[in-house]
């Protein structure tokens, strides 16, 4: 007898969907282990996966941790008000929605022709309050009311960097306004060595929040490798113990740094202003490959 066929397995006739966006080339590739998941590329890069019918499955490794923030940012299950700068394929958004019912959500994705793309092929459940700008992230934040926030949470990558006004003591100023009392910020970074613009980010989140935590491979934290960093930020302090355990139970294990060692890690770097601000290092090819 011949072997049986895993339910859970995409049609290997299913092909993928490339479309050309604001952005670049975007590619959506079906998962051949998940019937309905697919993985987001713009001009090669992977941006986002989404598995349609399990919302709360985060791949990739740097969305588990974002995933972890979300989790702890309120109980279980209570909903909240969360603005997701960088939308991607809405990932994040469907997991606040899927983990956390009847949260009201504001997604910032300037690509507004990738926005059209994902709504067709990927669209979203029935009753998500989600609404997405397509506008830029700091035109996007400078519209969300005051204290209107319990989560902002920034993966903006223009090609596979962040614009530089993204990086700034300013563009804290307007998540700080965004954020209620209590409220949390948190960010994707990416970076190689000498990791100096990761080193810069944690001092510019310093400068602005007194409370961080940043969530990486240790071999990122080493500076070994270009990887992605997850900085964590807020008024009050942040559950180091449970983000810790989390992370480090995760299939590719994250190391949590917080106090002392992440400031000494800064290494002196200053915060970043608007003036002197550049985009994040773009990523050697090999990394995609």
């Amino acid at each position: 007898m011949g072997k049986s066929k895993n339910p859970r397995r995409h049609d290997p006739a299913v092909a993928a969907v490339v479309e050309a966006v604001d952005g670049g080339l975007a590619e959506l590739i079906p998962d051949r282990d998940r019937v309905r998941a697919w993985t987001l590329l713009i001009d090669g890069a992977p941006q986002s996966h989404v598995d349609l019918d399990d919302p709360a499955c985060l791949s990739f490794e740097y969305q588990r941790r974002l995933g972890h923030v979300i989790d702890l940012v309120a109980p279980a299950g209570k909903p909240v008000q969360a603005v997701h700068l960088g939308g991607g394929a809405l990932t994040l958004a469907r997991y606040v929605a899927a983990t956390r019912p009847r949260s009201t959500q504001q997604v910032v994705e300037r690509d507004a022709t990738l926005v059209q793309l994902v709504r067709r092929e990927l669209p979203l459940e029935r009753g998500a309050r989600i609404r997405v700008r397509s506008v830029d992230a700091r035109e996007g934040l400078a519209k969300v009311p005051d204290g209107w926030a319990d989560l902002v949470i920034a993966d903006v990558f223009s090609g596979a960097r962040t614009p530089a006004h993204l990086t700034s003591t300013e563009f804290l100023d307007e998540v700080h306004r965004a954020l209620r009392p209590g409220g949390w910020y948190a960010a994707n970074l990416a970076d190689g060595p000498p990791l100096a613009h990761l080193r810069g980010q944690i001092a510019t989140a310093a400068a602005r929040f007194p409370e961080l935590a940043l969530v990486a491979d240790p071999t990122v934290l080493r500076g070994k490798r270009f990887g992605n960093a997850v900085l964590v930020a807020a008024d009050h302090p942040l559950p180091i113990a449970e983000l810790t355990r989390r992370a480090a139970s995760d299939p590719h294990p994250g190391r949590v740094e917080h106090g002392r060692t992440l400031t000494d890690f800064t290494g002196g770097a200053v915060p970043v202003t608007d003036a002197a601000a550049v985009a994040s290092p773009a990523p050697p090819a090999s990394v995609f490959r």
